[in-house]
């Protein structure tokens, strides 16, 4: 019987980021293989997490939404849903910031907090003056959509996240031990500051109350700096930006298994050691300052990862492979066994390609950061253990993804359904480049026009007076100058036309239309 792999080992984990002058990228590498990749702008803004004063412009009572100026080309879209209980808090604190002119800024611990608004109510019930918000970017714009908004506040640390308006203390549900959840749950209770809800991380786990407090301080000081940039502001505009991707990153995913980030830039190095030097300064060793020359991600093997990874064809170890597609709605993921064969029993046969193609999909889910629907068409498996243990893999490959997901089982036409919250739009390099020889026409000059062009070229450098040339061309077109034999093949003719010596010689790397004309000292000859 085959063990369902779900990841029980400790994976060896490392970031390489890349900076270049048009932004950073962050690759994350899970036992060397390639499984996020995140690309920073330097330009970047309406990131997920960033806050902005806006101002409502459209109530649609119909969608129960409005839409928010926030400074992008399209206006923001904010639901119901997405308010907060605390949203007439919000709307108060808002106002009272910007009029603030209290040099310190006022006491926020001494703030008033409004009663809560009903789940079942009406946006116009609440925006129906057209106000100016706080909002918080809950999507990234994603294709001819603007950001999706919310109101639900928070600031996530190292350890725990605040929402301010409320005063509710709540753990982390992955923290097993329920001893351990009332002990972090009486020290935050005893530390929090009126005014603000505390969510404690998982990776607060034996955490001592020092650490905590340091981190819940941390964030306060972030809540203040809000309310100063409140002050006298004008909608739209930023009032403050969440933490670059870089230590964002580091926030959420330092753990003891993180054992190396390379980087090639001095400042964003300087940054993530001083980051890591904070948070776990057990670790700060594993921060490297790459600067060897040849480029970074190719040195720690992304750049072949990359291209490998994002055509529409994935080929998976055995011999299976995945045919991935997009359409307006959702995406489809086909598995093929391609040569796989493993024994003569065909259900088994099914659940090993299975099961390794369940492991390569979580990986590019995570990878392309594919969201909503996704639609696996496995091979079909008759027996209804085999179908759950599938289904129980996967739930297993996918843990360490961050996003939201839901895995379902597998129907009886032998398809699995998985959603995905998608937070920002997915991830899509064009793996493909365009053919040199081509230029990404598909049709290419014939050998006779290419010859014509040689000659054209050749009269020109003999007519200025070049000597001892030699004419470098793929092997191809070689052996059609050269055919015909000594006295009849093109080279000879040219050789005989303008009584000059000429060499031939063919060159395996060019592509089949290049050319190049070098002089006796072999140096090439630019025309």
């Amino acid at each position: 019987m085959t063990a369902i792999p779900v990841n029980v080992f400790r994976l060896n984990k490392e970031l390489i980021i890349n900076a270049a002058p048009q932004g950073v990228e962050i690759a994350l590498l899970e036992d060397k293989k390639l499984v996020e990749l995140h690309n920073e702008k330097t330009d970047a803004s309406f990131a997920v997490g960033d806050l902005y004063l806006g101002k409502v412009k459209k109530l649609i009572p119909g969608l129960n939404a409005a839409f928010v100026d926030v400074g992008f080309e399209k206006d923001a879209f904010l639901h119901y849903t997405d308010l907060s209980p605390y949203a007439k808090s919000l709307l108060k604190f808002t106002q009272v910031a910007i009029a603030d002119q209290q040099e310190t800024g006022f006491d926020f611990g001494q703030f008033q907090v409004e009663p809560e608004i009903i789940k079942t109510g009406k946006i116009n019930e609440v925006l129906g003056g057209k106000p100016n918000i706080l909002v918080q970017i809950l999507k990234e714009p994603i294709a001819a959509k603007g950001p999706r908004l919310s109101c639900e506040i928070s600031l996530p640390g190292r350890f725990v996240v605040i929402t301010p308006f409320n005063d509710i203390v709540a753990v982390s549900r992955k923290i097993h031990s329920s001893d351990e959840r009332k002990r972090l749950q009486k020290i935050i209770e005893a530390i929090k500051p009126k005014n603000f809800g505390v969510i404690v991380r998982t990776a607060a786990e034996g955490k001592n109350t020092a650490e905590l407090h340091e981190d819940l301080l941390a964030l306060v000081e972030t809540w203040k700096i809000i309310q100063q940039n409140l002050k006298n502001a004008v909608a739209p505009a930023k009032v403050l930006s969440e933490q670059t991707k870089t230590t964002s990153i580091l926030r959420d995913l330092l753990n003891e298994d993180f054992n190396r980030i390379v980087v090639n830039d001095k400042s964003i190095f300087n940054d993530a050691k001083n980051y890591i030097q904070r948070i776990a300064p057990e670790k700060a060793d594993i921060v490297s300052f790459y600067h060897n020359g040849s480029p970074i991600f190719d040195q720690f093997g992304v750049t072949k990862q990359v291209k490998a990874a994002f055509g529409k064809t994935v080929n998976v170890p055995s011999g299976a492979y995945l045919i991935i597609e997009h359409t307006e709605a959702l995406h489809v993921i086909d598995v093929n066994s391609g040569y796989k064969s493993v024994s003569n029993n065909q259900e088994q046969n099914a659940l090993e390609t299975n099961l390794e193609a369940a492991d390569e999909i979580a990986r590019h889910l995570r990878l392309r950061d594919l969201g909503g629907i996704i639609v696996v068409d496995f091979i079909d498996m008759k027996l209804p253990d085999n179908k759950r243990r599938l289904m129980e893999a996967m739930e297993g490959f996918m843990r360490t993804d961050r996003a939201k997901h839901a895995v379902l089982p597998i129907s009886k036409f032998g398809l699995m359904q998985i959603t995905r919250q998608r937070m920002k739009p997915e991830v899509n390099i064009n793996t493909q480049e365009i053919c040199p020889s081509c230029n990404g026409t598909g049709k290419i000059s014939s050998a006779l026009i290419l010859e014509d062009e040689i000659e054209k070229n050749l009269n020109y450098l003999l007519t200025h007076k070049h000597t001892d040339l030699t004419l470098v061309v793929h092997p191809i077109m070689f052996a059609y100058l050269t055919r015909g034999g000594l006295f009849s093949s093109r080279l000879w003719k040219w050789r005989w036309k303008h009584k000059q010596r000429i060499k031939l010689k063919e060159n395996t790397n060019y592509h089949l239309t290049e050319f190049h004309f070098y002089d006796k000292h072999e140096e090439e000859i630019k025309l």
